[in-house]
């Protein structure tokens, strides 16, 4: 009981940027009704805050690994990580690139939306913008974390996108796990267009991996990379 008191008397003297949090969330349901589920890890008061996603289209899920395991890596001093491994849990479980209504939950966003193909196309926008509760799910978790750096996993191009924030961490991030980067067409609707328009002074960006599973090795190198670029 004596050693039990001491240790909790030592952790209460530590300032409160190293008492790291680990708090899990459950920030909404798809529109099966399955949990989406945010581990938060780190420094709460923090000004640096990195925000990861690691499946938003059903059938790219290799960014689901690197999600894990940063999850279940303490983050440097003064900075707060969010991390979703899965927004889009029916599309997972069905295999899908859309979500159970058959949206393109990456084009159903509310910068520069606009129609893009019917139901049964492959890029359905969805009947408006933020008509997909996965989608408002993550637009108001990204309000309340406002995240300094945000990273969206997708599949299978094997590149780093400039999506519209600071291209000098999407480079720094390239660099350090290897990867090429290259500007993709500008999609109406995404989720990293409307951040890099709404949250200025914010970076949120695409990694796109390429097809197959990572191997532990690289899903190791990719969380050092974040690590380093939000810190």
């Amino acid at each position: 009981m004596r050693r039990a008191v001491l240790v909790l008397a030592v952790v209460l003297a530590l300032p409160a940027s190293a008492q790291a949090v680990v708090r899990h969330h459950v920030v909404g349901r798809s529109e099966q009704g399955r949990p989406i589920k945010a581990i938060e890890r780190g420094d709460p008061s923090a000004t640096k805050r990195l925000l990861v996603f690691g499946l938003i289209h059903g059938n790219e899920p290799a960014g689901r690994a690197v999600a894990r395991k940063l999850a279940a890596t303490a983050p440097p001093p003064g900075l707060d990580v969010w991390v979703v491994e899965d927004l889009n849990p029916d599309g997972f479980a069905a295999g899908t690139r859309q979500n159970s209504h058959g949206v393109d939950l990456n084009r159903n966003f509310p910068y520069r939306w606009r129609p893009v193909q019917r139901r049964g196309g492959v890029f359905w926008s969805g009947p408006g913008p933020l008509s997909e509760r996965e989608s408002r799910v993550a637009r108001a978790l990204i309000l309340r974390v406002k995240p300094t750096v945000t990273v969206w996993y997708h599949q299978h191009l094997d590149l780093v996108d400039l999506s519209g924030g600071d291209a000098s961490v999407e480079r720094r991030y390239a660099r350090l796990v290897g990867m090429r980067t290259k500007r993709l067409p500008p999609y109406t609707g995404t989720a990293t267009s409307w951040q890099n328009h709404t949250l200025a002074g914010t970076t949120a960006f695409v990694v796109e991996l390429a097809a197959g599973a990572l191997v532990p090795r690289a899903v190791a190198k990719h969380v050092r990379a974040l690590l380093a670029i939000a810190a």
